[in-house]
C-alpha cells in the first residue's frame, strides 16, 4: 500500500520535504499540533510540556517496548495559527543532533488541507543516519492516526 505521506531527500542536501494531505479542515490538523492530549494520542507519546506559542518550548518522553524512555523536546521559534510552526527538535542522547523543523499548514478546500515539514540537519551524514531509521513509516503511521482520530470530531 503507497503512503500518504510523502518525504523527498535530496541526494547531498541536509534537509528532507515531507509532505502530506488530510481529509480534515485546516484548523484541527493545526489543533493535532498544538494540543497536548491530542499530541499525546498521534505520537503515542506522553507530553511533559508543550507551550504553543513564539518563545515557548515543549518535551515529549516516549518509552519503546522494551521499557527504555527516550526523551526529545526543542523550542518554539515561530507561531501563526493555523499557518505556522517553526521550532528546533532534539532527541536526548542520540547521535542525530539538533534540527530545525518548519511545519507549514495549507487549507486545500473547507475540509481538507495539508501539512508541509522541511527538517534540516547538521549535515547531510546526520539527515542520513535519520533514513536508515523506519522514519518513514513512523511518520506515515503517526499521520494516519492524525487522520483517523481527527475524521470521528470533523
Amino acid at each position: 500500500m503507497e503512503q500518504k505521506t510523502k518525504i523527498n531527500a535530496e541526494e547531498g542536501k541536509q534537509e528532507l520535504v515531507i509532505t502530506r494531505e488530510f481529509d480534515l479542515p485546516l484548523e484541527l490538523l493545526f489543533k493535532a499540533y498544538v494540543e497536548s492530549d491530542l499530541v499525546e494520542q498521534w505520537m503515542g507519546t506522553k507530553v511533559l510540556k508543550l507551550e504553543s506559542k513564539k518563545h515557548g518550548s515543549y518535551q515529549f518522553e516516549t518509552t519503546d517496548p522494551k521499557g527504555n524512555k527516550y526523551r526529545f523536546n526543542g523550542v518554539i521559534h515561530e507561531f501563526v495559527p493555523n499557518q505556522k510552526i517553526t521550532r528546533t527538535f532534539e532527541m536526548e542522547n542520540t547521535p542525530f543532533g539538533v534540527q530545525l523543523e518548519i511545519n507549514e499548514f495549507e487549507r486545500l478546500a473547507a475540509d481538507t488541507s495539508k501539512i508541509h515539514i522541511q527538517v534540516i540537519y547538521e549535515s547531510v551524514a546526520k539527515r542520513d543516519q535519520v533514513l536508515k531509521l523506519p522514519f518513514a513509516q513512523g511518520i506515515n503511521m503517526a499521520h494516519n492516526r492524525i487522520q483517523e482520530l481527527l475524521s470521528k470530531s470533523a
